[in-house]
């Protein structure tokens, strides 16, 4: 059984943070974080990030991102997810050895097309303008924040791509990002277990009939079904 679990959203929402607490309570679980597949290196901006019309950077367009690299890892995951696991340190639990779990991190994770069907669950932090920003300005990063940045390319970006997602039917749950670390771990974690529950009964052989049954329509694999939606949460700003 394999699950792929996307954890996407605003930046600074606590995608990270969740991540990492998920990581440590998943048994055999890996992770791939989006932001390894930029094409320049954060702490060494090259010309590949090129300058756009609002002139900043662009850090925050998905053709800033090697995107096919990081389809490939997660090919590979794919194939051997034992193997995978091995080389980034990952122990394979006897007791659940037919369960792996990827966890894929990042803020652009429901905009490359070839991507979106593999999730197993997609996930999506929001939260406000104005708490945003802040947490945005309290960050420390490698490469420091120009003045400006934030009104001038990153919130106007993550709305881009947000309205693209939502115009595109990409269906993922929404999580509140003003909870609590806990709280939203919990939920999540609950969530997937519940997925993992779900895809276990089906793959238990059916009883056979006892009169002959009306055909039914052909139900999705567990590796590839798709997140259950729920109720937008419309940006402040």
């Amino acid at each position: 059984m394999k699950l792929i679990v996307g954890i996407g959203g605003v930046t600074n929402g606590g995608k990270t943070t969740l991540t990492d607490s998920l990581l440590r309570a998943l048994a055999n679980c890996c992770v791939i974080h989006q932001d390894d597949f930029y094409k320049a290196p954060l702490f060494q901006p090259q010309d590949q990030i090129a300058v756009g019309e609002d002139g900043f950077k662009q850090w925050d367009v998905l053709e800033s991102l090697d995107m096919a690299a990081m389809l490939d890892t997660v090919q590979a995951w794919l194939s051997s997810p034992q193997k995978f696991a091995r080389a980034h340190g990952v122990g394979v639990q006897p007791e659940a050895s037919d369960t792996h779990i990827l966890l894929l991190e990042g803020f652009l994770l429901y905009s490359y097309k070839p991507l979106v069907d593999l999730y197993s669950r997609r996930y999506f932090l929001t939260i406000p303008y104005e708490e945003c920003k802040w947490r945005r300005s309290t960050r420390n990063y490698t490469v420091p924040d120009p003045p400006g940045l934030f009104d001038g390319h990153v919130w106007p970006m993550y709305r881009k791509y947000r309205q693209e997602m939502e115009a595109n039917g990409v269906e993922v749950v929404y999580l509140d990002g003003m909870k609590s670390r806990e709280e939203l771990f919990r939920e999540v974690l609950e969530d997937i277990q519940n997925s993992l529950l779900n895809c276990s009964q089906e793959e238990l052989p059916a009883p056979a009939p006892a009169c002959p049954a009306r055909p039914q329509g052909r139900g999705h694999g567990c590796g590839h079904r798709t997140a259950r939606p729920a109720a937008s949460q419309p940006d402040t700003v």
